[in-house]
C-alpha cells in the first residue's frame, strides 16, 4: 500500500541526484574519499528510506522510516555545510540543496507527528 504522494517521492529523488553531484564534484578536491563516500551514504539513504516508509506495514514502522530519513537529512545538512565551509564548492550552490534539507526536514517531523497523534486518539 503506497502512502506518500507521488510527488514528495519525486522530490525526494532529484534532492538524492543533486546530492550525488555534490559528491562527484568534490570527490578530487577533499581530503580523503571517505568524506565523499558519507555524503553520498547520507544523500542516499534518505530516499531509500523514504520509498521503505511508503510501503511500511505499520504506522510504526512508516514513523521509524521517517525517523530515518529525519537523521540522515541531517547528517547530509551536515556534510553540505562542511563542504561550504571549507570552500570545496561554492555556497552559493550548497544554499539551494541546504535549505531543500531544512524543507523536507519539516514536512517529515510534521509527518510523524501527525501519524502519532493519530494513534493517540
Amino acid at each position: 500500500m503506497s502512502r506518500l504522494s507521488p510527488d514528495l517521492l519525486l522530490r525526494v529523488e532529484s534532492f538524492c541526484d543533486r546530492v550525488l553531484a555534490v559528491a562527484a564534484a568534490i570527490k578530487d578536491q577533499v581530503p580523503t574519499a571517505r568524506l565523499v563516500g558519507q555524503v553520498a551514504a547520507a544523500g542516499t539513504s534518505v530516499g531509500a528510506n523514504l520509498f521503505e516508509a511508503d510501503q511500511a506495514v505499520s504506522r510504526a514502522d512508516f514513523c521509524r522510516c521517517l525517523g530515518v530519513c529525519v537523521k540522515e537529512l541531517s547528517e547530509t545538512r551536515f556534510w553540505i555545510r562542511l563542504i561550504g565551509r571549507n570552500g570545496w564548492l561554492p555556497v552559493a550552490r550548497l544554499d539551494p540543496l541546504e535549505a531543500e534539507c531544512l524543507d523536507l526536514l519539516k514536512i517529515f517531523n510534521a509527518m510523524i507527528v501527525a501519524t502519532r497523534r493519530r494513534d493517540r486518539r
